[in-house]
C-alpha cells in the first residue's frame, strides 16, 4: 500500500494524463485528421458541453452525501476509457458527440471527488499547501502525457494516441483504492462544521445564491474560461495547419510550454496562499490572460505561438491551485463544499461550451485574428469585475444561516 499522501499525488499525476488526451487533442485530431470544419467542431463540443452542465451541480450535491469518494472517481475512469474507446474506434459524428458527452459527465464528477478526497485527508491548516501539492502533481501528469501522446501520434498516428486512455483510467483506479477509506473524515469531506457551530446540519442550496462572494466568482469563472478555453485548441489548429505531420507534436509543445510554467506556480502558490492572500494571486491570473490573446495576433510563427503559450501557465496554473481552496473558504461550515464546487464548474462549463461554438463561428467568418481579440475583450471584462467586486477569503467567516429551518430546507436526509 502506498503511504496516503503519495497515493494522492500519484490520483492526480494519473488523471491529469486521461483527462488531457481529450479536449485539445479531439480538437486537433477533428480539424486535421478528420477534416471536420470548426463549426462541426464546435457544435459536438458545444452540445456535450451543455449536457454535462446540465449535471454538474446536482453531481457536486451528490458527493457531498456520498460516502463513497474513491468509488465516485474509480467510476469517472472507466466511463473515461469507455469514451477514448468510442473515439479510437468510430470517430464519426454520433459517436463522437456520445463520447464527449460520456467525458463532460465523467468530468465533472471527477473534479469535486478529488476536492472532497483532499479536504476530508487533511486538516485546514495543512489545505493549501495539499491543493497545491495537488495542482502541482497535476500539471506534472499534462506533461507527461503531452511528450507521450506527441511521441505516439507522430510513430503511428493521431487517433492511437486514444488508446492510451484506458491505461492510465486503470492505473488511477489503482492508486485511489491504495487510500484506505477510513482515513476519509467524511464531514471535513463536505466541509461540515465541527466546531459547535452547526454540528451535524448542512446549509440549505439557497445558501448558493444568497452566498455573494460565491455568485462574484462564479460569475469571474464563466468569464474566465469563456476566454481561456478556446484559445490552446485555436493555437494548436493554426501550427497543425502549418506543419500537419507533426499536428500532435505541436499541441504537445504547447501542453509543455504551459504546463512546464504552472507546475512550479502551482507549488508557489500552495505555499504562500495563506500569507498573501487568495485576490491578489487571482488577481495576476486575470490580468495575464487577456494579455495573452493579444500577443497571440502579432505573429504565426510557431517559436512566437509557443512562446505566448507559456503566458496560460501563469494564469492557469494560479486558477487551477486557487480555485477549490477559494470555494472551501467561502463555504467554510456549511456542508456544501461539492455543491458550490458544482455549481461554479457550471458556470465554467457554461463559459467554455460557449466560447467553443462561437470562436469556431468566428474563426470560418472572420479568422484567427478576430477571435483571438474577441476572446481577450471577454478576458479584460473577467479582470475588472474580479477587481472591483471579488473579496478577499482567506479569513472569511462562514456562510451566515438566516434559520435553523433554512438550514434544513433542501437538505436530503443524511
Amino acid at each position: 500500500m502506498l503511504p496516503i499522501p503519495y497515493a494522492l499525488d500519484a490520483v492526480n499525476f494519473l488523471a491529469a494524463d486521461v483527462r488531457n488526451l481529450f479536449g485539445p487533442f479531439v480538437n486537433v485530431f477533428l480539424v486535421t485528421g478528420r477534416h471536420w470544419t470548426q463549426t462541426d467542431v464546435g457544435l459536438v463540443t458545444t452540445a456535450s458541453g451543455l449536457l454535462g452542465i446540465t449535471f454538474q451541480t446536482p453531481i457536486g450535491a451528490a458527493i457531498d452525501i456520498v460516502r463513497a469518494k474513491r468509488g465516485v472517481i474509480v467510476l469517472t475512469m472507466a466511463a473515461m476509457a469507455l469514451s477514448g474507446a468510442i473515439i479510437f474506434a468510430a470517430p464519426t459524428f454520433w459517436p463522437m458527440a456520445i463520447a464527449l458527452s460520456i467525458l463532460a459527465v465523467a468530468g465533472d464528477a471527477f473534479a469535486p471527488a478529488v476536492s472532497a478526497l483532499t479536504l476530508g485527508l487533511v486538516t485546514k491548516d495543512k489545505l493549501a499547501r495539499r491543493l497545491g501539492r495537488n495542482s502541482a502533481f497535476d500539471h506534472g501528469g499534462n506533461i507527461a502525457i503531452a511528450l507521450l501522446a506527441g511521441a505516439v501520434g507522430y510513430a503511428f498516428s493521431q487517433r492511437a494516441v486514444f488508446l492510451m486512455v484506458p491505461v492510465f483510467a486503470a492505473l488511477t483506479s489503482a492508486a485511489v483504492l491504495a487510500i484506505p477509506a477510513d482515513a476519509i473524515n467524511q464531514d471535513r469531506a463536505r466541509d461540515l462544521s465541527s466546531n459547535g457551530e452547526a454540528p451535524g446540519t448542512a446549509a440549505g442550496y439557497r445558501i448558493l445564491f444568497e452566498t455573494r462572494p460565491l455568485m462574484i466568482f462564479a460569475l469571474c469563472a464563466m468569464l474566465f474560461h469563456f476566454a481561456n478555453a478556446p484559445l490552446l485548441p485555436l493555437v494548436g489548429q493554426k501550427l497543425a495547419l502549418e506543419f500537419p505531420k507533426e499536428a500532435t507534436a505541436m499541441m504537445s509543445f504547447c501542453m509543455v510550454a504551459a504546463q512546464g510554467v504552472m507546475l512550479p506556480i502551482a507549488i508557489l502558490v500552495g505555499r504562500n496562499a495563506d500569507s498573501w492572500g487568495r485576490r491578489p494571486i487571482f488577481l495576476i491570473a486575470f490580468a495575464v490572460l487577456p494579455i495573452r490573446a493579444a500577443l497571440y495576433i502579432l505573429s504565426d510563427n510557431a517559436f512566437w505561438l509557443i512562446g505566448v503559450q507559456l503566458l496560460d501557465g501563469v494564469g492557469a496554473g494560479i486558477y487551477g491551485a486557487l480555485t477549490p481552496l477559494v470555494i472551501a473558504d467561502i463555504m467554510r461550515g456549511s456542508g456544501r463544499y461539492n455543491l458550490a464546487q458544482g455549481a461554479v464548474a457550471t458556470t465554467m462549463g457554461i463559459g467554455a461550451s460557449l466560447s467553443a461554438l462561437a470562436a469556431g463561428e468566428m474563426v470560418d467568418h472572420f479568422g484567427y485574428s478576430a477571435s483571438f481579440l474577441s476572446l481577450g475583450a471577454a478576458a479584460a471584462v473577467a479582470f475588472l469585475v474580479f477587481l472591483g467586486f471579488m473579496p478577499e477569503t482567506r479569513d472569511a467567516h462562514p456562510p451566515e444561516r438566516r434559520s435553523a429551518a433554512a438550514a434544513l430546507e433542501g437538505a436530503p436526509g443524511e
